[in-house]
C-alpha cells in the first residue's frame, strides 16, 4: 500500500510523476497499462501489416477477417503461395532480400502481408517499420493439430501438387498417441532438439517470434524464449489467439484501428460472419486423451512460458483500454 506525501522537499514539485513512481511500485505497474505504453503499433512509418503466420494457430480465419475488412477499410492483402517452404533459417542478405521485395508488392497506400515464416528484423536494412502482428495457440494442443492437418485429404492433394508424391499407407493411418508412446522420431520433443534431428512438425511456437539466429533452433530452451520475448515486446503491436476471440479482436481494433475498425462487428454479423462459419475444421483428428497431453506438457515447459507471456500481454493490453487509464 501506497502513502503519497506531497513536499516539495522530496519531489521538488507537488506534481512530480517521477518522485511518486519511485515511492509507489504499484503505481508504476498501473501506468504501464495505459494503451499508449503498450503499443508499438506507433512506430511504424508505413501503414504496412507483416503477418509471419505461425501454423495452426487460426491463421486462415484471420487471412479471411483481413480480405473482408480490406474491403471496408480499403487496404491491401497479399499472401505467400502454398508451395513456398517456410521461412525458418534465413541468412542477412536472404531476409533482406525477403524483406524488399515484401515492400515491393505494395500497390495501395495501406497493405498487409501473410507468409509462413520467422520473424525478421529489418531496421538494419534500412526498411520502413512494419506492423508485426501474429496469432498464438495451446502449444501441444497445436502440434496435435499439425499432426492430422497434414494427414488430411485436402492437404495430401496440395502437397502432391508441389511435391508429385503422396505418403505411403502407414504415414496416413498413423495414431498419435501411438507415435508418442513409442518414441517415433516423427513424435520426439526431446530438449534442444535441432532440424536435423526432428521432422518439421512446428513444434517450436516460439521460433516464429525468436528469428532466423542459431540460437533459435534447440527446442524449448531458455535462450530462444527469451529472444522471443525480446523480440514480442520490442515490435509486435498484437498477438492474439482465437482461445480468447473478443480479447483478442478488441485488442486488435483498439491497437489498430486503421485495419481493423470494425472487425468484431464483422466477425459476429449475423449468418455470414466468421464466428457462425464451419470451414477449416479438421473431422478427421480424432480426440486425444489428457494422459498423452500430460506426457507432452512435460516436454514443452519453455514454450509454455512463451505462450503464457504473450497471453499475459493481450490482457494487459485489453486491461489498459477497459480501465481508461491515463496519467
Amino acid at each position: 500500500m501506497c502513502v503519497f506525501i506531497c513536499a516539495e522537499s522530496i519531489c521538488g514539485s507537488v506534481f512530480c510523476w517521477m518522485c511518486l513512481l519511485q515511492l509507489c511500485p504499484e503505481l508504476l505497474q498501473l501506468w504501464r497499462l495505459n494503451p499508449k505504453f503498450l503499443n508499438n503499433t506507433k512506430f511504424h512509418f508505413r501503414d504496412i501489416i507483416f503477418y509471419n503466420r505461425v501454423p495452426k494457430t487460426g491463421s486462415e480465419t484471420l487471412i479471411e477477417l483481413m480480405i473482408q475488412l480490406g474491403k471496408k477499410n480499403d487496404f491491401q492483402n497479399e499472401r505467400s503461395p502454398f508451395s513456398k517452404p517456410t521461412g525458418i533459417y534465413w541468412g542477412v542478405e536472404r531476409q533482406k532480400e525477403e524483406a524488399t521485395r515484401i515492400l515491393e508488392l505494395q500497390e495501395e497506400p495501406a497493405f498487409v502481408y501473410v507468409e509462413h515464416m520467422n520473424y525478421m528484423n529489418i531496421r538494419p536494412f534500412h526498411l520502413p517499420q512494419p506492423i508485426y502482428i501474429n496469432m498464438i495457440r495451446d502449444p501441444v494442443e497445436r502440434v496435435i493439430s499439425w499432426f492430422y492437418y497434414k494427414r488430411t485429404p485436402w492437404n495430401s492433394v496440395k502437397m502432391y501438387k508441389v511435391t508429385g508424391k503422396f505418403g505411403n499407407r502407414t504415414h496416413y493411418t498413423k495414431n498419435f498417441e501411438d507415435c508418442v508412446l513409442t518414441h517415433d522420431p516423427e513424435c520426439r520433443y526431446d530438449y534442444g532438439l535441432m532440424f536435423k534431428d526432428d521432422s518439421a512438425d512446428h513444434k517450436r511456437q516460439s521460433l516464429f517470434f525468436c528469428g532466423h539466429s542459431p540460437i533459435c533452433e534447440p527446442f524449448n530452451t531458455p535462450a530462444a524464449i527469451a529472444r522471443a520475448k525480446q523480440n514480442v515486446e520490442r515490435d509486435f503491436s498484437v498477438i492474439g489467439s482465437w482461445e480468447d476471440t473478443n480479447v483478442t479482436l478488441t485488442v486488435l481494433e483498439h491497437y489498430i484501428p486503421r485495419f481493423f475498425k470494425g472487425s468484431m462487428e464483422l466477425y459476429y454479423e449475423p449468418k455470414t460472419g466468421l464466428a457462425f462459419q464451419k470451414e477449416n475444421i479438421n473431422h478427421w483428428k480424432p480426440k486425444v486423451s489428457e494422459r498423452i497431453k500430460q506426457i507432452m506438457r512435460a516436454n514443452f515447459t519453455q514454450e509454455y512460458e512463451f505462450y503464457y507471456f504473450c497471453k499475459q500481454r493481450l490482457y494487459r493490453q485489453y486491461f489498459a483500454i477497459n480501465k481508461h487509464l491515463h496519467f
